[in-house]
C-alpha cells in the first residue's frame, strides 16, 4: 500500500494531476498507520501481522 501510494504520488506530481497526488498521499498515510499498528502487535483486519 505504501509503494502504491508512492507511485501514485510521483505520477500525480509529474503529470500535474492533483487527484492522483491526493490519493497517493492518503495511501501512504494509511499504509504507514497499518504498518505501525501491526508492528505493535495489534490485529489489523483480522491478521496478527500486517505486511
Amino acid at each position: 500500500m505504501i509503494i502504491l501510494g508512492l507511485v501514485l504520488l510521483i505520477i500525480g506530481a509529474v503529470a500535474g494531476i492533483g487527484v492522483l497526488w491526493t490519493i497517493g498521499l492518503v495511501l501512504i498515510v494509511l499504509g504507514a498507520a497499518l504498518w505501525i499498528l501491526g508492528a505493535l502487535g495489534h490485529a489489523v483486519g483480522g491478521r496478527r501481522h500486517y505486511w
